[in-house]
């Protein structure tokens, strides 16, 4: 039950703001909600969408994004690895970071404004569960690129952890999603997981926080414009 524990704190902390006196709540339900609403007072698709993702990053603290950011200004604009590793490590947004917060921020913005309102609390609760559902088995097949750091102290999951939160996600994506639009979204956030691993492995020699978090940005990103472009 400690180890349960332990674990629950980690994941909380990873994955968002919340304090530890509160239960986590189902992000991607909450802002599905809050859009809908204001859809529902007249509150125009994009405006509506934008506020919403807004109160999402309120959510989440920002992580996710914060480590998109670096990663893209780590592996934009460093000459080797140390330098890479050295840039992801500094607070200060860059070039690189600014662009890919402002395509992946409009691509989820126009993605969630075309999606009906019978599906956007299910796609956002899927793409939400899908994107952080892949990260322990992404997590349990990089070694760390660095021994401190985010990454490294939250520890590597074994098989069956990273097993039992990815079979986690998938029902929820199931129970939400009709099942084929289900499975696609799993498939979707599997490839941004893989593509990730592969250009981190390349990149800096493995995983850090800000990788993990990129690659949660890029899975729920995919997942919005598929479900967009499959159901819209």
């Amino acid at each position: 039950m400690n180890d349960w524990l332990d674990d629950l704190r980690t994941a909380v902390a990873f994955l968002t703001r919340l304090p530890m006196s509160h239960p986590m709540g189902p992000i991607g339900g909450a802002v599905g909600l809050l859009f809908l609403g204001m859809r529902a007072v007249g509150v125009p698709d994009l405006a509506a969408a934008a506020l919403a993702l807004g109160a999402s990053t309120i959510l989440t603290g920002a992580l996710h994004e914060d480590g998109l950011a670096d990663v893209a200004d780590g592996f934009g604009g460093g000459r080797d690895t140390a330098a890479k590793l050295e840039i992801m490590r500094d607070s200060r947004l860059g070039t690189y970071g600014a662009l890919i917060l402002m395509v992946s921020f409009v691509t989820k913005l126009s993605a969630l404004a075309a999606l009906p309102d019978a599906i956007v609390v299910q796609g956002l609760i899927a793409a939400h569960a899908l994107a952080r559902g892949v990260l322990p088995v992404m997590s349990m097949g990089l070694p760390y690129a660095r021994q401190d750091g985010l990454a490294a102290n939250a520890g590597r999951p074994d098989l069956a952890t990273a097993g039992i939160a990815g079979a986690f996600a998938l029902v929820i994506a199931l129970l939400a999603l009709p099942w084929s639009d289900a499975l696609w979204a799993a498939l979707v956030a599997a490839a941004a997981a893989i593509g990730m691993a592969w250009l981190a492995q390349r990149q800096i020699g493995g995983q850090t926080g800000d990788v993990l978090g990129g690659a949660e940005q890029l899975g729920e990103t995919a997942i919005l414009v598929l479900l967009a472009a499959r159901l819209a």
